[in-house]
């Protein structure tokens, strides 16, 4: 198990997202005229419609129906806000000599970016799949030197397309159980050895 205490680390997440919390109920509370621009509530037309997948795509999700430029600009900080304790996730994890400042930037960034295209291509699906082939013929190659960097990258796209698609409700929830997994998981050193009697219990008891 690691030395370094957890307590610190969690008080100082926990704190944030119960300001962030705070922030957007007291958005909501203050500020009625701006609740609707918030890139929320898209998730529950999904998932409680009976219409196809192709009636969906062409009816969109309604809060990002009427969109503009607030309502982007709402997405893109709030993705932010959300990926920023995830760099401090990484930071902590990583330890000193394996932290890449291109991957805490680019956790950041990522979903912004992602923020921009799901607002843009949700309502077309033959700009998604043009988006899709553009893609495909740039063909990226980009080497991730860990396993575990794949994990921020995904969370990092998960976070904007929630943000773009109005469902920014699903990316907090995700960006939160993240967070907190991988505290408990680096404190626990969990998988980076045999000991103790759950691991013995599925390699062995002569195995250590």
């Amino acid at each position: 198990m690691r030395v370094t205490g957890l307590a610190v680390p969690l008080a100082v997440v926990t704190a944030y997202y119960v300001l962030m919390g705070f922030g957007i109920w007291a958005l909501v509370v203050f500020a009625p005229d701006f609740a609707p621009l918030l890139p929320m509530g898209g998730i529950d037309v999904s998932f409680l419609t009976t219409s196809t997948f192709e009636e969906v795509v062409s009816e969109s999700l309604v809060n990002v129906a009427t969109s503009n430029m607030v309502t982007l600009a709402m997405a893109i900080l709030a993705s932010v806000l959300l990926m920023i304790p995830v760099t401090w996730v990484y930071i902590l994890t990583h330890g000193r000599k394996n932290i890449e400042a291109s991957m805490v930037q680019t956790i950041i960034a990522l979903p912004i970016v992602v923020s921009g295209i799901a607002m843009v291509v949700q309502n077309s699906v033959a700009l998604a799949f043009s988006l899709a082939g553009i893609v495909a013929a740039v063909r990226f190659r980009f080497a991730l030197r860990r396993p575990s960097h794949g994990l921020f990258i995904f969370l990092a796209i998960g976070v904007g397309l929630a943000a773009g698609v109005s469902a920014l409700e699903v990316g907090m929830v995700v960006s939160i159980g993240f967070v907190y997994a991988m505290m408990i998981l680096w404190k626990l050193d969990y998988g980076d050895h045999l000991n103790g009697p759950l691991m013995s219990l599925f390699v062995g008891q002569d195995r250590e």
